[in-house]
């Protein structure tokens, strides 16, 4: 059993550790209310880059584009070289969210080639582990997860976007984690080049059909597809045939205005990630830090019960030493 002295050592480093967590706890409180806020006011501009190419895009759903995938099935593709971008913490401490990360992207990866993939590692907790192990990690990449802004969104967007112009990348996916709730957080991964044109014009036909202003007419022209596409000068125009053709310009150029909304779309998504990600993060370490608390004071009750214990167990030792001795000492005087 351990002595008196060192319980009360183990007792007063608990209570230290508590602190500390106790603080942690508090500043991740902070911290994700900032991200929350943040992500409120970032998703409309993102919720409205996306209603733009979807709506662009069904009315001219087989456009040729280096941006646009026609196609319907993800077998159909040849892939070369992919980019995964993945988002990790700048460090610990915050329960299995930077474990959840890497092991997603190592799936993602699983049976690929160091030729076949590129990962883009967002914070120092996954860029380390990655290169430690060996991975084909870019070098050039190296942005941290803290204090997101749309400056760093927009470097990474031009930096990848450039990447993919040059054909050194032929497809770009991101690894981030979601936080669905309070409890609940969800690591997922998005396609953000080329984009799926067929998934944008199945979104904007369910977001029309679920209109009730009496639009169902126009998400019915698009799942009959009776659009066809005009180019006179430097216009393109559009043509539906709805008893007589109804002309929409787009200047400079229909593919110029769907690529202006490409990068804005890339943009708003880089930033939307980094700020779920830095929510995530800060929900993930506030759960990791009460329950370090939780822990530290239920242990803090076994210990104070152990130290009562002991402590009791040497009153009653030197209680029963003076008896002894004055029993003894009484025996001596009644021998003189």
């Amino acid at each position: 059993m351990a002595s008196t002295k060192e319980i009360l050592n183990r007792i007063n480093s608990i209570q230290d550790t508590m602190k500390i967590t106790r603080a942690m706890y508090m500043m991740s409180s902070m911290k994700l209310r900032k991200a929350k806020s943040k992500l409120e006011e970032t998703l409309p501009f993102f919720e409205g880059t996306q209603k733009g190419i979807a709506e662009n895009l069904v009315r001219m759903p087989n456009i040729r584009h280096i941006y646009f995938d026609n196609r319907v099935e993800d077998d159909q593709e040849t892939i070369k070289k992919r980019g995964f971008v993945v988002f990790t913490g700048d460090k610990g401490m915050a329960g299995a969210y930077n474990h959840n990360a890497i092991k997603f992207a190592l799936q993602r990866i699983g049976g690929l080639s160091k030729d076949e993939y590129k990962l883009f590692v967002v914070g120092e907790t996954g860029r380390a582990f990655f290169i430690n192990n060996g991975y084909n990690v870019d070098e050039n990449f190296r942005y941290s997860a803290n204090n997101p802004s749309m400056h760093r969104a927009r470097v990474i967007s031009e930096y990848l976007i450039d990447l993919y112009n040059r054909e050194e990348l032929d497809r770009i996916d991101i690894i981030y984690t979601k936080m669905l709730n309070s409890v609940t957080e969800e690591t997922c991964v998005e396609r953000l080049l080329p984009l799926k044109t067929h998934k944008f014009i199945k979104e904007q036909v369910q977001e029309i059909e679920s209109d009730t202003e009496g639009t169902s007419k126009v998400a019915t022209e698009m799942k009959e597809g009776t659009k066809h596409v005009h180019s006179i000068n430097n216009y393109e125009l559009e043509a539906f045939k709805e008893g007589g053709d109804s002309w929409y310009p787009f200047y400079p150029s229909l593919s110029s205005v769907l690529e202006h909304l490409v990068h804005n779309h890339f943009t708003a998504f880089i930033y939307g990630a980094l700020v779920e990600c830095s929510a995530s993060e800060e929900n993930a370490r506030m759960m990791a830090m009460q329950s370090a608390t939780d822990n530290a004071e239920a242990i803090l009750r076994e210990l104070s019960i152990e130290y009562n214990r002991v402590r009791q167990a040497q009153i009653t030792q030197e209680i029963t030493e003076v008896i002894g001795g004055a029993k003894a000492l009484k025996k001596k005087k009644a021998k003189r």
